[in-house]
């Protein structure tokens, strides 16, 4: 068979002997697939806002992300959160680290806390908030936080997710509360890190006050104390306005700014609410007093209803500008309820401590067209799987994956989940409030390895979602297996472990424990 090839002008010229019929057919085709290829080719990204809450328990919400209703699902008010597990889909067993700072480096990074080594909080440069201790000593780590460039002293240096985002097309906002590196370093200031914008983020890890009639700042209380005065707010100074509610002003003037501009947004809503110091939302105080709370509950209940009236503002801002079907949103804590809070029952533990009350977090996405809707999942997700996620989520490619550690979990938001298998990790090689510990979770099994003690502890969560039962002699093989599992993650990520001042030496690995 011979394929004739023809010139334009023999194209032209046939193409004026079609009857106009047949031309017009033609013509409407070509008008067709010129349409959806510039469709194709302009395909939207979706916007993603990540509303990430600090110091927020599984249970401090009237959304149950237990089998069961909970007192505190009853004592506290969360309506837009409600809604939003109502047209996105709940995680029951989502988790972070049992500190701030160590939580935000791996979201930023997709590392586990031992890889990148903030496993502390951090505030000033070269100083660690650890208190010496006769029986144990933590190790030198990377205090200083993240960093712009390689090299900087006592950090980390990673490519984040905002500069991923930012290199494709991203409009990428931070509001909030940073922490991502000490002061005097490159890390403490957000536009190093990859953002476009950064409103009121420094290197403090909470603020003075969210009080406006205080400008943010402690030095009402505290005379010359500017070290956790918020930045880049001072419009708001003397008035009476909630820090929640203008850093939710100047998120939404943001995301307008991107929506104007024609870009794509990724916006980091990082609230410092619910973090000390607690102060009364006097939107929302009386309500709780008037329900028989003490001052102390009605001030934390206060605050974190003022936390979902941003959620809903915040959403009503996507819908007003025509951008909400196209926006995903995620909203998630950092760390569990401090232990100055009331319990996060049935868990065990809160903030800083290894049980389920410090490292287990609400997490809600919603999805449009993707997540169905009104959905759950009981699959394991960590925080450094954010990094990963987003990226699938924004079509941009991933690094290396020797330097991640987080795991996609797109498919789990798509309903394509099969067994779950995953194993997670935590290190908190510190003193800091608490004696240093190691975990590792798989399956339905938690391994706690307690380093002042030289201690393992052994749970079963799904039996046992308390830690009240400990099965270390009841299951030495179950024991024993997580044990090698948790030493081989130790070893391979090159984990710092303290060590004993008796001998100079590192603590043993979890696995030399168990014969």
């Amino acid at each position: 068979m011979t394929v004739k090839t023809l010139t334009l002008a023999e194209v032209i010229s046939e193409t004026m002997q079609l009857t106009k019929p047949t031309l017009l057919t033609l013509l409407l085709f070509c008008w067709a697939l010129s349409s959806f290829s510039q469709t194709k080719s302009e395909a939207k990204q979706p916007n993603i806002v990540f509303f990430f809450v600090d110091d927020m328990g599984w249970q401090d919400t009237s959304v149950p992300f237990h089998t069961e209703v909970t007192q505190l699902n009853k004592d506290y008010h969360t309506p837009n959160m409600e809604r939003l597990a109502s047209e996105g889909k709940k995680f029951t067993q989502a988790y972070a680290y049992a500190v701030c700072s160590p939580s935000r480096v791996s979201w930023m990074t997709g590392m586990n806390g031992a890889r990148h080594r903030v496993t502390n909080w951090t505030l000033r440069k070269n100083q660690s908030p650890d208190p010496e201790s006769e029986s144990i000593t933590p190790p030198i780590w990377n205090m200083n936080g993240m960093s712009q460039t390689p090299g900087e002293e006592r950090a980390v240096y990673h490519v984040t997710l905002p500069q991923k985002l930012k290199e494709a097309g991203y409009e990428t906002i931070h509001v909030g509360k940073a922490h991502f590196g000490a002061q005097g370093t490159s890390g403490e200031n957000p536009l190093n890190l990859g953002f476009d914008v950064n409103i009121g983020g420094h290197a403090a890890g909470g603020p003075g006050s969210y009080l406006g009639k205080y400008n943010f700042s402690a030095d009402w209380r505290d005379k010359g104390n500017h070290t956790w005065d918020v930045p880049g707010l001072e419009k708001y100074h003397g008035q009476d306005v909630f820090l929640t509610e203008a850093l939710t002003i100047e998120a939404n003037k943001a995301i307008e700014n991107a929506v104007n501009k024609g870009k794509p947004f990724y916006l980091y809503m990082s609230h410092y609410a619910i973090h000390a110091p607690w102060e009364k939302d006097m939107r929302f105080y009386q309500k709780y007093i008037d329900q028989g709370m003490g001052e102390f509950k009605a001030t934390f209940a206060s605050m974190i209803e003022g936390m979902d009236k941003s959620l809903g503002d915040i959403w009503a801002q996507l819908e007003k500008l025509g951008v909400e079907e196209n926006t995903i949103l995620v909203f998630m804590s950092d760390n569990g309820s401090p232990k100055q809070t009331p319990r996060n029952l049935p868990l065990r533990g809160h903030k800083l401590t290894p049980y389920e009350g410090g490292i287990r977090v609400p997490l809600i996405v919603k999805w449009p067209g993707v997540v169905e809707e009104g959905s759950q999942t009981a699959d394991k997700v960590m925080i450094e799987d954010i990094y990963p996620t987003f990226l699938e989520m924004a079509g941009v490619s991933k690094p290396e994956k020797d330097s991640e550690d987080g795991e996609s979990f797109v498919d789990i938001l798509k309903g394509k989940t099969g067994p779950d298998k995953r194993t997670i990790y935590w290190h908190f090689p510190h003193t800091y409030d608490q004696y240093p510990y190691s975990i590792v979770r798989n399956g339905d099994w938690k391994l706690i390895y307690l380093h002042e003690d030289q201690r393992l502890e052994l749970y079963n969560i799904a039996e046992d979602i308390s830690e009240t039962q400990d099965l270390i002699l009841e299951q030495p093989k179950i024991a024993k297996k997580l044990a090698k599992d948790l030493t081989s993650f130790l070893k391979e990520s090159q984990a710092q472990m303290p060590t004993l001042p008796a001998t100079g030496l590192a603590i043993p690995y979890p696995d030399e424990l168990i014969d």
